[in-house]
């Protein structure tokens, strides 16, 4: 039996370990919409899968609070499916494997679900706990929130019956979040015919230990992206040693800062020596660049396969300077709020092999105009160097609502659990609130949760100590939700 089962909350833990036993990374919602299923069912709640391929719960009013204003628990059920390099991990047949360290729970050498499976444990809790007492509650537990929050795009409107909607998507206890970013997804591809390759051998240079992370929740701490950095190199050994590019292969999620990037080059042989020496100089540029923040930096050549064709030349200069040219990380800061990112991008994806050439990034900004300034800068970066640039999936930011009621009554309780004043923000992850509330714009929406670290990472893990807290404030504050 897993040891988070015997951890407090019971019903929290307990659900959350069953989650992770389902595997549920984005795009591969059937083995866990027909594991919420079951379990409504079991613990005796209506539950159906929506049109949108979300599942629906409803449980009634606790006898004398039915005239109590309907309460939306959601959170999404799909999962970022990251693990470290050494891992075999498949995410479409295994379970995740939990372990505690130092307080924490964490995932072998994979991301743990934490985000949002907490939020889908604590709902599950609330639906299947009959001691609670409460007016009706709804369970929204959406799908495929990581790759462009599909679930809640598709969500039908005049499906949701409530008046207030607590999203349990927020992963810091003691913070509850009344805004947040909107985004659009930026995708550029360029077909090309490969040449034959003309040079003498190849090499694959690797650069990984990079941490990573979430590219809107962790973007402002200036951790470094991997195909940002391999680009540096890639240029130099181009220009230096007359290097050309067969392969590159860097980053695997939208919503992802990369940790890793991988090239193979072709080149003479005589110039290998001087590119290892290359290869070693960046490292250690890289290294002090970001000697506080990253402390794990592996750059290495190896021998490769010699690949039978390359990129065209003119089109490899295209798009090497693409990459090196594009705009990456925090562009400004809120004014009125300096400590807040306002806007910024994450160039999270690069693939180039086989004729084809694929970038994707993610443009997140409290600004619709800001939002649509900094796309049409990349775009047009893109435009230059001849690729084909869509812009697809946006939504718009959540706009802070500070007098709302919900929010009043969940730093009350807050306050007469903990003694203390909870904080209140905007954050610069996109959530589905914002998207939720263009479909339903009567909710009153405030997001929270327990403490989550380094979500979209194999290092991901959920703090113990607060999951008992968030329950106690969840349960008491359904309890206290006022009349209509």
């Amino acid at each position: 039996m897993s040891e988070i089962r015997n951890l407090k909350p019971e019903l929290l833990w307990r659900n959350f370990d069953d989650l992770t036993q389902i595997p549920r990374p984005t795009g591969h919602m059937e083995k866990v919409q027909a594991f919420l299923l079951d379990f409504a069912k079991k613990v005796g709640v209506e539950a159906f899968v929506d049109p949108a391929g979300n599942v629906v719960m409803r449980k009634p009013a606790t006898p004398g609070y039915e005239n109590r204003k309907g309460v939306i628990l959601q959170a999404h059920m799909d999962m970022v499916p990251q693990k470290s390099p050494d891992s075999n991990h498949n995410f479409e047949t295994d379970p995740i494997e939990t372990h505690i360290t130092d307080g924490w729970v964490y995932a072998n050498n994979t991301t743990l679900g934490a985000d949002n499976g907490a939020g889908v444990a604590a709902i599950m809790g609330v639906m299947e706990d009959k001691t609670l007492k409460h007016g009706p509650i709804e369970g929204l537990i959406t799908r495929d929130e990581e790759t462009g929050m599909f679930g809640a795009n598709d969500l039908p409107e005049g499906e949701l019956q409530g008046d207030i909607l607590l999203n349990l998507d927020s992963e810091t206890w003691g913070k509850f979040v009344i805004g947040s970013a909107g985004g659009v997804d930026i995708t550029s591809t360029l077909a090309y015919k490969e040449v034959e390759n003309d040079q003498e051998t190849a090499v694959k240079v690797t650069l990984k230990g990079f941490r990573g992370g979430h590219s809107g929740l962790e973007i402002h701490e200036g951790r470094a992206n991997a195909n940002k950095e391999m680009v540096r190199f890639v240029r130099n050994a181009m220009a230096e040693l007359g290097a050309r590019l067969a392969v590159w292969q860097g980053g695997n999620m939208r919503n992802a800062i990369p940790f890793k990037a991988e090239v193979v080059l072709a080149l003479a042989k005589d110039k290998v020596a001087a590119l290892k020496e290359m290869v070693e100089k960046q490292r250690q540029l890289i290294e002090s660049e970001f000697k506080t923040i990253e402390s794990n930096v592996e750059f290495f050549v190896e021998d490769a396969e010699k690949p039978a064709a390359l990129v065209p030349a003119e089109i490899q200069d295209n798009i090497i300077n693409a990459i090196y040219a594009v705009h990456n990380g925090v562009l400004r800061m809120i004014p009125a709020y300096p400590d807040v990112v306002e806007t910024s991008s994450n160039l999270a994806i690069v693939n180039i092999d086989a004729n084809n050439t694929h970038f994707k990034i993610l443009v997140r900004s409290a600004r619709e105009d800001m939002r649509e300034y900094l796309a049409t800068q990349i775009k047009s970066c893109f435009d230059l160097a001849g690729m084909k640039t869509e812009l697809s999936a946006r939504y718009n930011g959540w706009d802070p609502n500070p007098n709302s009621e919900i929010l009043n009554l969940l730093e009350k309780v807050y306050k007469e659990q903990t003694g203390e004043d909870v904080i209140v923000q905007a954050d610069h992850a996109g959530l589905e609130c914002s998207i939720i509330l263009g479909k339903y714009p009567h909710l009153d929406v405030v997001s929270l949760g327990p403490t989550i670290r380094s979500p979209h990472t194999s290092t991901e893990r959920f703090k113990i100590d607060t999951a008992q807290p968030f329950w106690d404030l969840l349960v008491k504050t359904l309890e206290e939700i006022p009349a209509k």
